[in-house]
């Protein structure tokens, strides 16, 4: 089997999924609880949110529990249009955003605030200039990813940044989800980022846990309320042993990024160049301010869907561009905001790669790209 789906999600590291049983099995209090089973708990809590507070190089009460990035997303969005309502009622996004930021402020728009789509050029890097112009005095939100999950963008977060300099009263919110681990941190925590999401899963981590990176002095109304737990700010009991394997599985992931830095990168590299020997493939992502882990890619008149299905029949799994919406089978949004006609914009497939992937996986999945590609052109 070769695993190229990893923006989609990735498999649990064995020391990860080795804290979580051995958590579960032996902490069984819960951190709200006053006996000593509870403060064990309670402990481990600490110890998980101090350590990856210091692997961001943040404060540890910066750092909030939610269970994954959509989670995070919809907290962001919600939970700064209900505290900072009396300010104002104008959000802005980018044309790329995923589903979680998207659909959130579609939601909100309902509710009666007013949202901006901030417009992308042709590679799909948010245009900096035109989204200065959306800002209003109204404007209480921001919110860009920092890699996009389909094609791979890394977007101009520093540049965004320096721009809201000039309005210190607006969150800015970036979806970091396809980025941890990824890219190198500097591009997107900067100064002026108020809040980040994060899911466990990206990074070799359990299902269903994440965290928030919520910068100090920022107002955030609860999405969640109920026992009181994180201080009031996330209501309902922790799971202990999946924030215990989250902390392990970030920690590894950034040492097996630092060992082999350019490993992805190369793979990548390689890849594109021999998929751009075939007349009828159209590659939309980049290399420069591209992350190193996603290629996005289409071959004329075969439909994503069934580029994914003939290469899972030589197990080899990719996925069409965003996981969370590929059952739809609709164009992809991002393709879409780059002005890519339909008819290519469907076609488009994502290869996402890992530190665990190798060159000789690389090699079969192009030996078999060539063989569906002859059958493919003799079909067509």
């Amino acid at each position: 089997m070769i695993y190229f789906d990893n923006s989609a999600t990735t498999a649990i590291h064995p020391l990860a999924l080795d804290a979580y049983v051995k958590t579960s099995q032996k902490i069984i209090g819960n951190p709200s609880s006053l006996h000593d089973l509870g403060s064990q708990a309670s402990r481990l809590l600490l110890q998980a949110r101090k350590q990856i507070a210091g692997l961001l190089a943040v404060a540890p009460h910066e750092i909030w529990f939610t269970s994954g990035g959509t989670e995070g997303d919809n907290w962001v969005l919600k939970g700064t249009a209900l505290a900072k309502k009396a300010y104002g009622n104008h959000i802005i996004i980018s044309a790329v955003e995923h589903p979680a930021v998207s659909e959130t402020a579609a939601q909100l728009a309902t509710l009666g605030f007013d949202v901006d789509i901030a417009p992308v050029d042709h590679q799909g890097f948010v245009d900096v200039s035109a989204l200065a112009k959306l800002i209003r005095k109204e404007t209480i939100l921001v919110s860009v990813m920092a890699v996009n999950n389909e094609v791979g963008m890394i977007q101009p977060i520093a540049a965004i940044g320096d721009l809201l300099q000039g309005y210190p009263k607006i969150h800015f919110h970036v979806d970091a989800v396809q980025a941890i681990t990824k890219v190198p941190q500097d591009l997107w925590l900067t100064d002026r980022v108020d809040f980040a999401t994060f899911s466990a899963h990206k990074f070799h981590g359990p299902r269903g846990i994440g965290f928030i990176f919520w910068r100090e002095g920022r107002k955030l109304a609860p999405l969640l309320t109920g026992g009181g737990q994180e201080e009031n700010h996330r209501s309902g009991t922790e799971n202990v042993p999946a924030i215990v394997a989250m902390a392990k599985a970030l920690r590894l992931s950034i040492e097996k990024k630092a060992q082999r830095p350019e490993h992805v990168a190369t793979l990548k590299a390689y890849l594109m160049e021999e998929l751009a020997k075939f007349d009828k493939v159209t590659i939309y992502s980049g290399v420069a301010n591209f992350a190193p882990h996603i290629l996005c890619f289409g071959l004329k008149g075969i439909r994503g869907e069934v580029m994914v299905h003939a290469l899972e029949e030589k197990q080899i799994f990719i996925s069409t561009t965003s996981a969370c919406s590929s059952r739809s089978k609709t164009e992809s949004s991002t393709l879409h905001a780059m002005k890519i006609p339909e008819a290519y914009a469907t076609t488009a497939v994502r290869v996402s790669l890992d530190e665990s992937n190798t060159m000789a996986e690389v090699e079969q999945f192009l030996i078999i790209f060539k063989q569906l590609y002859q059958k493919f052109s003799k079909i067509n």
